[in-house]
């Protein structure tokens, strides 16, 4: 068990991703996955997202734990291929917090 908590794993695998950029493709999964691009990150944490339904309607409490970890890992790669910091995403959840998610999907602006 780590001693870290949830958005410091994040903060802390999202460094690691940064770190990648630029790296050699052979050596390094993330840096090949930046190398390859957003269509290809985004396919990527599609297939995650699936894989992460699927577990949970059929594999279990332990398969959904790991595929909800492989969908983060791609998750934060296409942040830091958009430019996003795990902060800007904290500071949008700071923004909704003690708000209704009806409330806060409806005040959405296209």
């Amino acid at each position: 068990m780590t001693d870290k908590l949830g958005g410091e794993i994040l903060d802390a695998l999202f460094a690691v991703i940064e770190s990648r950029r630029g790296g050699n493709p052979e050596e390094s999964y993330t840096a090949s996955l930046l190398a390859k691009g957003t269509g290809k990150i985004s396919e990527k944490v599609g297939e995650e997202a699936v894989e992460t339904i699927i577990a949970a309607l059929q594999e279990g409490p332990d398969a959904l734990a790991a595929e909800s970890a492989d969908l983060l890992y791609h998750l934060c790669v296409l942040w830091a291929d958009a430019g996003i910091k795990p902060d800007d995403v904290w500071a949008r959840l700071a923004e909704r917090d003690g708000v209704s998610g009806l409330i806060e999907k409806a005040n959405r602006t296209s």
